[in-house]
Formats: C-alpha cells, structure tokens, sequence
C-alpha cells in the first residue's frame, strides 16, 4: 500500500517548448509497475476573456523561484496524497490561441488519489506559483489579475 510521502519520482519543468502529453505522461510512468491511475490537467490559451478576443498572452517568471515554487506545491501534494509520481510542465513565453499552457499530471496505485492530487496541484499553482500573464487584446496589452474563484479553490484545501 502506497502511503503519504511515499513519492518515487517529481519532474518539474518551465520552458518556452510545447510538450507532448503522451511522452510526458510516458516519462512519469516508466518504471513503476505499481501506478494504477494517471490523472492529467492540460491548460490550454482560451481565444476569450473578459469579453475581449485574445491575439497573445504571454507568460513571465522568475527563474530558479518558479521551479523552487513547483516543486514545493508537488511536495505539499506528496504529504497529503498517496501519490507514487507528479509532474508539473509550465510554458512561459508567447503563446497564441490554442496552445498548450501547463500540463499536470499524479499517479497513484487507484484514481481517487491521483485526481485530487492533480487537482490539488492545479489549485495551488494558479495561486501560489509565481507567473505573470499579458494579454494581447483589439484593445491593447492587458495584465492578467488573480481571480476570486482561484483563491476560493485553494481555501477548500485548507479546512
């Protein structure tokens, strides 16, 4: 039986390149006879929002933080779930309608545990995880803000 903490393997990654989900989910796999589930999110570049058509959005970061910041959200999902491996993919950079944002994927000997491992790492990502987003509107650049409902996934981990 797989228990808390019990992690085998964490890949975490930031980078401008697109990804393939089935390499990546391959990756997380291999070697480990013992997984059950693979849960996987894939974030995609929505062509609306706030009423406004998206030409670009562009992704920026800290260096070095944003991974150190990754790698703790998968931490905290490893001493909460009974997870066997995490990966978190995150594309920075121009990206354009339809493109691959963010990739993350748990897995774990049954499904319930991976998925509230992934969705637990989704929640903590969109508000812990230091990214900045511009939008490139008809109307100009725009910043993208924190949404309430972001912060109000997130508080549904802490009770």
């Amino acid at each position: 039986m797989v228990k808390t903490g019990q992690l085998r393997r964490s890949l975490v990654k930031v980078q401008e390149d697109d990804f393939d989900v089935s390499q990546c989910l391959q990756e997380l796999r291999e070697g480990i006879p013992q997984i059950g589930a693979v849960a996987a999110f894939v974030g995609t570049v929505r062509d609306l929002n706030e009423g406004s058509s998206i030409h670009t959005m562009t992704l920026e970061h800290y260096p070095g933080m944003t991974e150190k910041s990754l790698e703790n959200i998968v931490a905290v999902a490893n001493g909460r779930f009974e997870i066997l491996s995490a990966m978190i993919i995150h594309r920075v950079g121009p990206l354009k309608p339809e493109d691959q944002i963010v990739l993350a994927a748990c897995t774990s000997p049954h499904r319930q545990q991976a998925f509230l491992a992934c969705e637990f790492i989704m929640d903590y990502l969109k508000t812990e995880a230091p990214f900045w987003k511009k939008e490139q509107t008809p109307d100009g650049g725009r910043w993208v803000s924190a949404r309430d409902s972001d912060d109000s996934a997130k508080a549904r981990w802490e009770s």
